[in-house]
């Protein structure tokens, strides 16, 4: 039966009740002599549900959300997930489930670059339409659990390759648990945990997989004076849109439908959520609240502002406190980014409603304004009667940001977008798509800057797993003739070759522009705006270093970082990280050469192809080409490489008989180049960094005759010539640590 729409605008606003998202329950482990807490422990299930998102007499949604015991003892599914409440210096292991066993009711679109349980060929045009879609691709839901923000170990880290199905009977490449420690050493802070599946990310989270991980520190000066208890809440809000049945509505048509039947660069919803519940309202009492929120969405971005016009309080960002109160107005949230916000209700009258506007543009910044009766309200606050309550006043110094100094040199990238004829085909970082080789290789305990140029028309919140860094500066530049000369250089993306930085200075514009006031802390997520170059320090260390205490090759995790299947940078708009606005992050234990670039060769590969049988000249005849290339000497200031060329190369071949039939033929073209280094020693390790053709000279059949039997022209050789460039790093090797409980 075909589902309709639902109208946001017939849904009653302010009569559900926000919910305060239940809070796991662990079960402690202690030292049994001394009974010190050695670790907090739960299991989370992965779980199929329905839940009343829209009011009462609306039909419930089905959804995805995670159950586990709860502080009251019962075992609860819910959507968004449990809370999780750590403390500081107290582990926390969670095993964590996969219990979907029904196929995704969301389209999942299997000509995106995703996690693939059955391996299922990727379909071509016509494509079917969903539902019902592609039963493969529908089901097993692969899934993995992602702590946003969290200083963990990468095989904890959740990462998009470590999915795994129910039973964990099919498993990505890079899994090699599903229980995961996450040590608690970092500043307290609102986190967040969430699905992190290749390729499907935006559907598991648009389906219900996320939740808050509050880290606490009972150490902490601040803590004291904040509201806490009943007058502290967590806040997702999410965007979403609905059918008439209370199912979730969700685009099934792609924007380049022929080429991605069901991918959407932005999911944009019509009616808002929070905690799980469409427009609620908060009764509060005359006194102040801390309202932890956190963007939630796919896709939108939020600007919240109070109906009354009162002003507020931010006291922390992503990463823990701003080193001081900010007072504000208005407060930007990109998707996956939290403010920490206080709220003074003690001024107010009881019955004073207040509701929290949004006037964010979406998609941001080149899409429609908000509808102001729908997604232009968030929620709406109730003063109830009660005694008023003077806030406790805020020391000027909420906490110490340290200052970073870059001790590695800086590295030069882009945002990229490869345009198709409706719109994006898929959104790049560097020019290069996710299965491209590693190129941020970070090492433990450097500092760098990372010099990031958005050429393309949108903000992108990026986020760097593992670490909390430092918004150093934006600063405007000439994008469209910085994107030309960047072409030039590089040519059409996606690259197959190493991209070429290109350094921006002068295409700048102005002078730089600080963060804003609410931004100088520590960030996991930030905004970066269309033709704006974003400047980020980022340290390789756990954030209680202090200044001038990291340099190169020293490790002070509590874990080792460079174990495992490494970490990930990514856009944290849904739709563009799914279809490759991610990047691989490999960190690496050696101190970095204080010259290290990257060296490139090139070399002329040419050869001959005998056609057995020969191809109909007539015919199409097409070929592929991968170069393979690896180090086969270092010797003083040289470095010898070696490889070869595998083509493959289709045809309609002419039988003996004169029957035809489609051949293909692999070949192996031999070649070896030397690059010059002056740091190179017999002994010292180089890693490729990329191989790849940089320029077919030519590929044409030769050698004709006619076939003796059908009278038709026939070639009997293959010609190709290409020229392969080889690119070299220095690199370092790596002992391998045991694999924590």
């Amino acid at each position: 039966m075909m589902t309709k729409p639902l109208d946001p605008k017939t849904i009653p606003k302010y009569v559900n009740e926000l919910v305060r998202p239940p809070v796991l329950k662990p079960v402690v482990a202690k030292d049994p002599s001394t009974h010190e807490v050695l670790s907090h422990n739960y299991t989370v299930f992965v779980t199929e549900l329905k839940e009343q998102i829209l009011p009462c007499g609306f039909p419930e949604t089905l959804v995805y959300g995670y159950k586990g015991i709860v502080k009251n003892g019962s075992c609860i599914s819910s959507s968004p997930g449990p809370t999780f409440e750590a403390v500081k210096g107290i582990p926390v292991h969670v095993q964590w489930v996969n219990n979907l066993t029904n196929p995704h009711f969301l389209p999942v679109d299997p000509t995106l670059h995703w996690a693939n349980p059955n391996n299922m060929p990727t379909p071509e045009p016509p494509f079917l339409p969903f539902p019902p879609g592609y039963p493969l691709a529908q089901s097993p839901v692969p899934v993995t659990a992602h702590l946003h923000g969290g200083e963990v170990r990468s095989d904890s880290d959740g990462g998009p390759d470590s999915w795994f199905t129910a039973g964990e009977e099919k498993t990505g490449i890079s899994f090699i648990k599903s229980r995961y420690t996450y040590p608690n050493m970092q500043e307290p802070t609102t986190l967040w945990y969430h699905a992190h599946a290749l390729g499907i990310t935006r559907l598991n989270v648009v389906a219900g997989l996320a939740g808050f991980y509050l880290l606490r520190d009972p150490n902490n000066d601040i803590e004291p004076l904040l509201p806490s208890g009943k007058f502290e809440f967590p806040i997702v809000i999410q965007d979403r849109s609905f059918n008439e049945d209370g199912s979730l509505l969700f685009p099934n048509v792609g924007v380049n439908p022929d080429v991605h039947p069901y991918w959407v660069q932005d999911f944009i919803g019509n009616a808002i959520m929070v905690n799980g519940k469409v427009w609620p309202n908060l009764d509060v009492e005359r006194r102040q609240y801390r309202f932890r929120f956190l963007n939630g969405s796919n896709s939108r971005f939020y600007n919240l502002k109070l109906s009354n016009g009162q002003s507020f309080i931010q006291i922390g960002s992503d990463g823990g406190f701003l080193q001081s109160p900010v007072t504000l107005n208005e407060v930007l949230l990109a998707p996956a980014e939290r403010a920490d916000i206080l709220i003074d209700f003690s001024m107010l009258k009881p019955g004073t409603k207040i509701i929290v506007w949004n006037d964010a543009i979406a998609p941001f910044p080149g899409g429609d304004p908000p509808d102001p009766e729908t997604t232009g309200q968030i929620m709406q606050f109730t003063v109830k009667e009660s005694k008023s309550i003077t806030p406790m006043p805020l020391p000027p110094i909420l906490n110490d940001i340290p200052i970073l100094v870059p001790d590695v040199p800086k590295q030069v990238l882009t945002l990229n977008v490869v345009n198709g004829e409706m719109g994006p085909l898929e959104l790049l970082l560097d020019g290069q798509k996710w299965a491209s080789p590693i190129t941020e290789l970070p090492i433990v305990g450097s500092t760098v800057d990372w010099e990031i140029a958005n050429v393309t028309r949108a903000t992108h919140p990026i986020h760097v797993h593992l670490i909390q860094f430092l918004i150093v500066n934006r600063q405007k530049f000439d994008s469209e003739r910085y994107l030309a000369d960047w072409l030039v250089l590089n040519g059409e993306p996606p690259l197959q070759h190493p991209t070429i930085p290109l350094p921006v200075e002068p295409y700048l514009i102005g002078d730089p522009i600080e963060p804003d006031l609410n931004e100088q802390g520590w960030k996991d997520t930030v905004r970066m705006n269309p033709t704006e170059v974003t400047r980020i320090r980022l340290r390789f260390t756990p954030q209680s270093v202090k200044s001038g205490e990291s340099k190169p090759g020293l490790n002070q995790f509590s874990f080792d970082p460079t174990f495992g299947p490494g970490y990930v940078w990514h856009c944290h708009i849904l739709d563009h990280e799914d279809n490759e606005m991610m990047r691989p992050m490999k960190v690496v234990s050696c101190p970095i050469i204080e010259s290290n670039p990257q060296s490139c060769c090139q070399v002329v590969v040419e050869g001959h192809t005998q056609l057995v049988p020969p191809a109909l000249n007539n015919a199409p005849i097409t070929q592929s080409n991968k170069v393979y290339a690896d180090i086969e000497k270092v010797c003083a200031e040289k470095v010898v490489i070696s490889g070869f060329v595998r083509k493959t190369i289709t045809y309609t071949a002419v039988l003996d008989d004169g029957s035809k039939q489609e051949n293909i033929i692999t070949d192996d073209l031999p070649f070896q180049c030397i690059i010059d280094r002056e740091d190179a020693n017999e002994n010292d390790i180089f890693m490729i960094t990329g191989a790849s053709v940089l320029c077919e000279v030519y590929a044409h059949t030769k050698n004709f005759g006619i076939h003796p039997v059908t009278h038709d022209q026939v070639a009997f050789k293959f010609a190709e010539k290409d020229i392969i460039k080889v690119c070299i790093r220095k690199g370092c090797s790596q002992p391998l640590p045991s694999i924590e409980d």
